[in-house]
């Protein structure tokens, strides 16, 4: 009986020499990362496993914080979002944090253990006056020696370099999902646009942290055409966030079916091999997930998390429910 079905169709070497099309191919199909999808879970994870460890700490975890700057209101029609002004939800509208505010929190973070900090606001795009506080708050942040991340929307020409010379490390701005499918969750703006920013993100030297949600109706081969975007950018993010939809009652997606929990794991594998250096993070959806499903996504190639009680407006694992699973795994933070 053969008990290694992997060796049916692809040695240990020739896997580990597979995971280089990444670094030496430009392009994957959404074919071939459906591929990925689509094999034994084992042997996928196995494949994600052995990428993870040629780039990676193998029980390294990276803790980030995630704080919400300026809650609800927004004009968007993003139909998983709470925050959307359209959609009666339990989310009030929040002015802008002041910046003792925000250096409390980033303090309280890092003394927690969080090594990046970072600050979400809901509109469509900044106005000027909101990047000179968001400037202000980047400096405070990172004079505490935290690493920055801002997700603020659409960036107009020159406000991306406004926040490089405040010493912004990364800035967020999710794809969401595949292009085919981006209309069927939001029509008030377009996929260029988000690329746009994203190379707004590029021009200004600023590391790219981009990812997308999974669970909002779409099928696996929607899901391998998100993850083929993602790997094909050029290049790709430092920083990959995969959230699962939490469903927020108002909202559009509210009572969509829950997507597979493996399948969720199968999709953090497909963006670790695709994806072999970058940060894969653990995003939304946490809370909802059993330890071992979370066990089996750093297995998976997970190695960075939203450390805290809050997700923005949803909620997340408390720090010490964190803390005493990475205690169970073996898994300690990084620095």
């Amino acid at each position: 009986m053969n008990y290694n079905s992997f060796t049916a169709y692809e040695t240990h070497d020739s896997l580990v020499n597979n995971t280089a099309k990444s670094e030496d191919v430009a392009q994957w199909s959404v074919a071939e990362v459906q591929s990925l999808l689509d094999m034994p879970f084992n042997d996928l994870i196995y494949r994600a496993q052995c990428v993870h460890r040629q780039y990676h700490d193998a029980n390294g975890v990276q803790l980030s914080t995630l704080i919400s700057v300026k809650t609800g209101g927004c004009p968007e029609d993003c139909g998983y979002c709470p925050q959307a002004a359209r959609y009666h939800t339990s989310v009030d509208n929040q002015d802008m944090l002041s910046l003792d505010e925000v250096v409390t929190a980033a303090a309280a973070a890092k003394a927690k253990g969080a090594s990046r900090f970072c600050m979400g606001a809901a509109w469509r795009g900044p106005k000027q006056r909101d990047i000179e506080k968001m400037t202000e708050m980047v400096r405070a942040v990172k004079a505490l020696g935290m690493e920055t991340c801002a997700t603020l929307g659409l960036l107009k020409p020159g406000q991306a370099h406004q926040l490089s010379e405040a010493g912004l490390d990364y800035y967020n701005h999710n794809l969401d999902t595949a292009p085919e499918y981006y209309e069927e969750i939001i029509t008030t703006r377009q996929y260029q646009d988000r690329l746009n920013t994203l190379q707004e993100v590029r021009n200004a030297g600023i590391n790219v942290c981009c990812g997308g949600i999974v669970g909002m109706g779409e099928t696996r081969e929607t899901r391998a055409g998100l993850i083929a975007q993602l790997a094909n950018l050029n290049p790709y993010p430092e920083s990959v966030p995969i959230n699962q939809l939490v469903q927020v009652k108002g909202t559009p997606l509210y009572g969509t079916a829950t997507l597979d929990s493996f399948e969720f794991v199968r999709t953090i594998a497909a963006a670790r091999v695709t994806m072999p250096k970058a940060m894969v993070r653990l995003s939304a959806g946490r809370q909802e997930m059993s330890e071992a499903i979370q066990a089996l996504c750093f297995l998976a190639g997970a190695n960075s998390i939203f450390y805290g009680d809050k997700l923005l407006t949803t909620g997340n694992p408390e720090v010490d429910r964190d803390q005493a699973l990475l205690d169970k795994l073996g898994l300690h933070a990084l620095s």
